[in-house]
């Protein structure tokens, strides 16, 4: 019979890549009975740039790509810290009604896989249900996408509410039997809190792009790319690729291209001296991306703010490896996890501050032009680790271990 799965979704898309296209679709593949369930607002399911499908998935329950998808109303399920954790300490699984819980009980599965700190409170309220009132002792794997709340954050979340938020997921971590995460040093982040914990990194890395052409740099032209969320500030700044289109297009055949854009209801108007410079793709299907990757020579990453975020310093972000996959060097600022990544694989440049410049950005990419040596070298580069180490290919495997090692009940190889 079929081991059954239940993930378990409070505030991602149902779509979302890691979520859906890679752990969901990887796992039914290889044989798991997988169920889904994930948030509605205001009635309506929504995309990965947060627009809501108006004429899809509008039913209650629905198969889709072969996954079985189960909604609920998120505004019905959006528990306090203080109430959360009250629960928790009680120890009482009867205080644990909420949609999210209550569904997954119904689904009955052997594992349960929660992504957020709502879903991981939903998931102990199923675990100790079951075990409670069936004496079935099911697993519980919470997947730390990143670092919430984030340590250093005293700009978007107040320090009284971090102080309980932290003390609620440290109680948390003491009933989970598995945790995945996305980074080594958001994995030493926990084992610092808890040493025994059984934890594994599953990259945010996509398939190896099968019609990889190799690279060849034989053209003046340079196109640098960014993949993903445009923002005023703090990630994608639009300001920024502004002015390094610019500054850049001044000196040289210059293209910037930018694989995604703002999310629903927001608008990018590109100046005019700049248009023939910038090319807009707009949201892709994921499974197209590298094929949008094709005439790209650089990939450029920034997280600016560092002061405020342990997240963007901790991060190896999915399109980090949007890049690599598709053989493009990656220019990134001065982030811990980032730039120690590409100093071992040399397969980017890393700019050498944490608060970099429109102009620092601007003479890395200037610099890349004028050493195409290098920038052959860095594409081979990383194109091989994905190869090798890090495609999604290999990270299933690492997450078929860990589900291998939950139902037979044993240490797999890569624990801690």
């Amino acid at each position: 019979m079929k081991k059954k799965v239940c993930i378990l979704v409070h505030t991602h898309s149902f779509l979302d890549s890691r979520i859906f296209k890679k752990e969901a679709i990887s796992l039914q593949k290889n044989g798991y009975d997988v169920t889904m369930i994930v948030p509605r607002i205001k009635g309506k399911l929504f995309d990965i740039d947060k627009k809501p499908f108006d004429t899809q998935f509008l039913e209650e329950s629905f198969i889709h790509e072969g996954i079985k998808i189960i909604t609920y109303n998120l505004q019905d399920f959006r528990p306090p810290v203080d109430l959360m954790q009250s629960h928790i300490d009680e120890m009482d699984y009867t205080q644990f009604d909420n949609p999210l819980t209550n569904i997954g009980l119904s689904v009955d599965a052997d594992i349960y896989h929660a992504h957020e700190m709502g879903s991981l409170y939903a998931g102990i309220g199923i675990k100790r249900t079951l075990q409670r009132t069936k004496q079935k002792h099911v697993k519980l794997i919470f997947d730390s996408h990143d670092l919430i709340p984030d340590p250093l954050d005293n700009k978007t979340i107040l320090k009284e509410n971090k102080v309980k938020m932290l003390r609620l997921l440290n109680r948390m971590l003491h009933e989970i039997d598995y945790m995945i995460t996305v980074s080594e040093s958001i994995k030493s982040w926990f084992l610092a809190k808890k040493p025994l914990l059984p934890i594994e990194i599953v990259y945010n890395s996509p398939p190896l792009a099968t019609d990889y052409e190799e690279k060849k740099y034989d053209h003046d032209k340079l196109t640098v790319c960014y993949e993903g969320h445009i923002a005023d500030t703090r990630k994608g700044s639009k300001v920024k690729i502004f002015k390094m289109t610019k500054l850049c297009s001044n000196k040289i055949d210059f293209n910037f291209k930018i694989i995604g854009g703002v999310l629903h209801g927001h608008s990018l108007t590109i100046p005019s001296n700049l248009k023939d410079r910038i090319q807009l793709t707009g949201w892709v299907d994921y499974h197209s991306i590298a094929q949008h990757m094709k005439d790209v020579d650089v990939g450029w990453i920034d997280f600016d703010e560092l002061q405020y975020s342990l997240n963007r310093a901790y991060a190896l972000p999915n399109k980090f490896f949007s890049y690599l996959n598709n053989g493009v060097p990656v220019v990134v600022n001065k982030c811990h996890e980032m730039e120690n990544f590409i100093r071992v694989h040399r397969c980017g440049l890393v700019v050498n501050k944490p608060k970099a410049t429109a102009k620092d950005y601007a003479e890395a990419f200037l610099y890349l032009h004028e050493n195409k040596d290098k920038l052959r070298e860095m594409s081979k580069n990383a194109r091989k680790i994905m190869e090798e180490v890090y495609s999604w290919e290999n990270m299933e495997k690492r997450l078929l271990l860990v589900y291998d090692s939950l139902i037979n009940n044993y240490s797999h190889p890569f624990s801690l």
